[in-house]
């Protein structure tokens, strides 16, 4: 059976995914926000969680000189939020996006959950690297709809 890299990143992107910005502050980096929609839970006991990152992103270096990151699941309304850090050379987190979370790290006003990771573990993973964090830290929110990405385009909850 053959395809090809598009006909299978189209198919990939039948699925639908919750839209997150990895937050980190490493030291000699300003504080820094990616968003991706690659985010998954592993497990709760211990509290394990993966997302992904690209192994040609220019956020690479910054989060290879961070022992830990926080996961920040955007709400509906984070829509702009979403695109700014996705944006090349927009990953420096504005002052008015984030608070400092429970272990020192930033965290995202306003969104759905948040958890604060130490990285427990990552893998070679083709064109990625698969980033497992072990939760230190978390907490949620209110009861906003989700900022959803499906078939190449943000989508809404009707």
């Amino acid at each position: 059976m053959t395809f090809d890299r598009l006909q299978l990143r189209n198919a990939f992107g039948r699925f639908a995914t919750g839209v997150c910005v990895i937050t980190a502050n490493p030291e000699g980096f300003d504080p820094l926000g990616m968003t991706i929609n690659s985010f998954s839970s592993v497990s709760l006991d211990p509290p394990l969680l993966l997302w992904s990152l690209q192994n040609d992103s220019e956020c690479v270096p910054a989060f290879n000189a961070s022992k830990r990151f926080a996961v920040n699941i955007l709400t509906s309304e984070q829509r702009e939020l979403s695109k700014q850090y996705a944006r090349k050379g927009e990953h420096t987190l504005q002052p008015d996006h984030f608070r400092i979370g429970a272990t020192g790290l930033p965290i995202l006003c306003d969104t759905l959950a948040s958890f604060e990771c130490e990285l427990w573990q990552s893998y070679e993973g083709g064109d990625h690297v698969i980033l497992v964090g072990k939760v230190l830290a978390v907490e949620h929110g209110g009861e906003a709809k989700p900022l959803l990405f499906f078939s190449g385009a943000y989508q809404d909850i009707q």
